[in-house]
């Protein structure tokens, strides 16, 4: 009998490879897909051989590095793109590229199911699923962290652990890390574990991308970087790929302790969830970005993008990078960036990310115009008067209301 192909995001660790021997089990036929979004791949060889041995028909193994930064990281950057203020969506900005990659190998490979590790209470879930359906609505999901007999039987890294060394599963998670973490080029992320409580400070020895801000260099480092249409193109005069230039920009900032981040930030799904980060390099692109906006953007444009950033930002969190709405929005960023160009220069410092200066062919910023010295004939301060007194004409209605009602 012919089994029925399940396409399943695959990334060699604990969780997936438990998944690809469990759905083996439960009689699909399974084609692992482990994307390299930038993250500290094993050998290639390694992670063949391990999805051979738990179970998987099929084991591929694609580089997208480039495709992410570009089409999903950027447009972001662009955005200026903060979720509630601080995080810098390193990971949802990776599911819908997963998810896309999942269903490109479904349609070749002829298989009627996607699958995914994430779990029933966290946003992955959603995020994955949402874009799975937004690509092919007909395609069967298959989510074993919400299907009963396999969560309750396996509710957590324990039981994981016993059942990959039960069945032979090669895996290297040991009992003793007390967090989970994801990595992609864009960030890593640290979660549960001793993080469930958000007063426990996070231990040095978690992190991976950075060195702490204490530990770093003593001296400032200058870092020049160039943009063409919001795009950046080189640094320091180098020009790079755009994974090329994030995977620079992250060596250099994780250097100096740039990036890190601890929050508790509003799940969609309703809950509230402590997350520890490391964005070094997608630190220093959203401040040199913002900055070379600054002199290359109108105040209307910048107003209009700082009033629709939040909707991006949570759309992205969210899931929906695949709904009509997310179209117009990354549309329409594109038409803001085009006189973004030219050079903003950086001084990192013990964690700290200072714009010490930008210039652009494009520059909006007039000296004669905005200078406080001896007065040109560019600008007429009498005029400001009518200016201020129009603009103050509701102020003084509304003032005049207060004092009759006393």
């Amino acid at each position: 009998m012919n089994k029925e192909k399940l396409v399943l995001a695959y990334s060699g660790g604990l969780d997936t490879s438990v998944l690809v021997h469990w759905l083996d089990q439960q009689g699909y036929e399974v084609i692992a897909l482990c994307l390299d979004l930038g993250q500290k791949v094993e050998d290639i060889d390694a992670i063949l051989e391990k999805g051979k041995k738990a179970g998987a028909a099929k084991v591929l193994v694609e580089n997208v590095e480039e495709e992410f930064v570009k089409d999903y990281v950027l447009p972001s950057i662009h955005w200026n793109a903060l979720y509630e203020g601080t995080y810098l969506l390193g990971t949802a900005l990776a599911r819908p590229l997963i998810s896309k990659k999942q269903i490109e190998v479904a349609e070749r490979e002829g298989a009627i199911a996607v699958g995914h590790g994430a779990t029933g209470k966290g946003n992955d879930q959603v995020r994955f699923e949402l874009s799975y359906y937004a690509l092919k609505p007909d395609i069967r999901v298959v989510a074993p962290w919400k299907i009963p007999e396999f969560y309750q039987k396996y509710p957590g890294r324990t039981e994981l652990l016993a059942y990959a060394e039960k069945y032979g599963i090669p895996v290297k998670a040991t009992k003793d890390q007390p967090w989970s973490s994801d990595e992609n080029m864009m960030h890593i992320s640290f979660e549960s574990g001793m993080l469930e409580d958000p007063w426990q400070e996070p231990r040095q020895e978690m992190f991976e991308l950075s060195q702490s801000p204490q530990a770093a260099p003593d001296e400032a480092q200058t870092v020049l970087i160039e943009f063409e249409k919001g795009n950046p193109v080189a640094v320091d005069g180098q020009e790079y790929s755009p994974a090329k230039l994030l995977t620079h920009l992250n060596d250099v900032g994780g250097k100096h302790g740039i990036g890190r981040i601890d929050m508790v930030e509003s799940r969609f799904v309703g809950m509230k969830n402590r997350g520890v980060y490391e964005t070094p390099g997608g630190t220093i692109l959203h401040i040199a970005h913002r900055a070379m906006e600054s002199i290359t953007l109108n105040r209307g444009v910048i107003n209009l993008k700082d009033s629709l950033m939040p909707r991006f930002a949570q759309l992205t969190y969210d899931g929906f990078w695949f709904s009509p709405e997310m179209e117009i929005l990354l549309n329409m960023v594109q038409q803001t960036q085009e006189p973004v160009n030219g050079t903003v220069r950086l001084e990192l410092y013990k964690g700290n990310c200072m714009v010490t200066g930008r210039k652009s062919p494009n520059s909006l910023y007039d000296e004669d115009m905005a200078t406080m010295e001896a007065d040109n004939g560019a600008y007429d301060p009498k005029d400001a008067i009518g200016f201020i007194k129009l603009h103050a004409l509701p102020l003084r209605i509304q003032a005049g209301l207060k004092a009759k009602s006393k």
